[in-house]
């Protein structure tokens, strides 16, 4: 990498360029997220208990880096140039192939494959993949060799573990000591992962463009914010052979009032004002700090929230409730767990981005909380509508405070965006 933070190219792989967007192929990949995605709110809604919870987190925790990974390469190269495509299908395969095994992660259940061993081979796949791309790049620059080889030590150790926990457990102990073990295991891996990434401090790796990092991490948002509306599709109580009833339509149109809230927060200032902080910070490893911290660690509770919010939408419309019509206190804990999820995501990112308070976000968060005992007792519907009313209201508010910044944030948007506009259609006149 040269003093400018530019990629030197090589043969079969092409640098990326500070003005570079999200290509069509990374959205090809993030296809299988959506996939993913669903498959761990069902699995999860199947095994309903703390245990299944601690799983759930653990799988979105290794998606959520498998993910980010392929976002960092698609900011240093272009994937959808020389040899890089195949790669990416490749990738693309063991993702998808880790993803089937999911429901077999912790335990094997009787096949002809191991699930755990073929979970924890994808997982490493998808890993190595990225890390051999780096390698492929550091080769001749010494200061990004050294971050390789830090990166690749690393990727060694998860892999060891990861298959540790694939292996050892069948023969160490029982069934319920199995699980255990390997869910143990499974988390010291991601606490070597997400770790060496706190300690690395960026050195090495630079954001080539700001612009594509925040759409690349504002697409996967969405992609979270839809995967609630499909679970809610999905939910048991929305099929071909069930009538259709009031209670199922309110509540649909709640929960989809909720991830509109949920998409007014995110993309109307925040999301613009992250992007055009990104592209302020000069310094390169400023920028590579505020890329791994907003991005990389604070965006994962953006998904995270969603996800858990989809897990209890599916109790609540699949009609899994107590016989005095009250959610059960696993889907009501994730319902408005999800929800607090997202907004502490928002308001941290507030503050680490803009170095601003979001009172009202935190006060949603803090009524989530004091709230939860009294929606414990109401019907399940009325339960989702104190959320909803929580998040409608919060999410006024937060716009009302925000109206200095929302207007400078959205002029300069616009502006940037009307230029880009002008540029691309005089180059189309001339040349196509």
């Amino acid at each position: 990498m040269d003093d400018g933070g530019r990629v030197r190219w090589s043969r079969g792989v092409w640098p990326s360029a500070p003005g570079s967007r999200v290509t069509r192929l990374e959205l090809f990949y993030d296809l299988v997220f959506v996939f993913a995605f669903i498959r761990v709110t069902t699995l999860t809604a199947e095994t309903p208990t703390a245990r299944g919870l601690v799983q759930c987190l653990i799988v979105l925790a290794l998606l959520w880096w498998a993910w980010t990974g392929f976002a960092v390469v698609g900011n240093v190269v272009r994937t959808d140039q020389g040899v890089l495509p195949f790669l990416t299908f490749a990738t693309t395969a063991a993702a998808f192939v880790f993803t089937l095994a999911m429901s077999q992660a912790f335990r094997d259940q009787p096949g002809d494959l191991s699930g755990p061993l073929v979970f924890a081979v994808c997982y490493f796949a998808v890993r190595a993949s990225q890390v051999a791309i780096f390698g492929w790049l550091a080769r001749g620059d010494p200061e990004l060799r050294r971050h390789f080889l830090l990166v690749a030590g690393r990727g060694l150790l998860v892999g060891v573990l990861v298959l540790a926990a694939a292996l050892l457990p069948q023969s160490l102990t029982t069934d319920t000591g199995e699980i255990s073990l390997r869910l143990t295991l499974w988390i010291v891996a991601l606490a070597v992962e997400y770790g060496a990434g706190l300690l690395l401090r960026g050195s090495g790796w630079t954001v080539l463009s700001a612009g594509h990092w925040a759409e690349r991490h504002a697409l996967i948002v969405l992609v979270a914010l839809g995967e609630t509306i499909i679970a809610l599709g999905l939910g048991g109580g929305i099929d071909t052979e069930s009538p259709l009833t009031w209670r199922v339509v309110v509540a649909a149109l709640l929960a989809v009032a909720v991830v509109s809230s949920w998409w007014w927060a995110y993309f109307d200032t925040m999301a613009l004002a992250m992007e055009q902080v990104l592209h302020r910070t000069r310094n390169r490893l400023a920028r590579a700090l505020l890329a791994r911290d907003a991005y990389t660690y604070l965006h994962l509770l953006l998904v995270a929230g969603p996800v858990l919010f989809a897990l209890g939408l599916k109790g609540l419309i699949g009609g899994r409730s107590t016989p005095g019509g009250e959610l059960p206190v696993f889907d009501l804990a994730v319902l408005y767990g999800g929800a607090a999820t997202y907004l502490v995501g928002l308001a941290a990112l507030g503050w680490r981005v803009l170095r601003l308070v979001r009172w009202p976000t935190l006060a949603a968060v803090a009524g989530l909380a004091l709230l939860a005992p009294v929606a414990a007792r109401l019907p399940a519907v009325t339960a989702l509508a104190l959320l909803t009313g929580i998040m409608l209201v919060a999410t006024v508010v937060q716009t009302w405070v925000d109206t200095p910044l929302r207007r400078e944030v959205r002029e300069t948007a616009w502006a940037e965006q009307v230029a880009a506009e002008a540029e691309q259609s005089e180059w189309r006149r001339r040349h196509l």
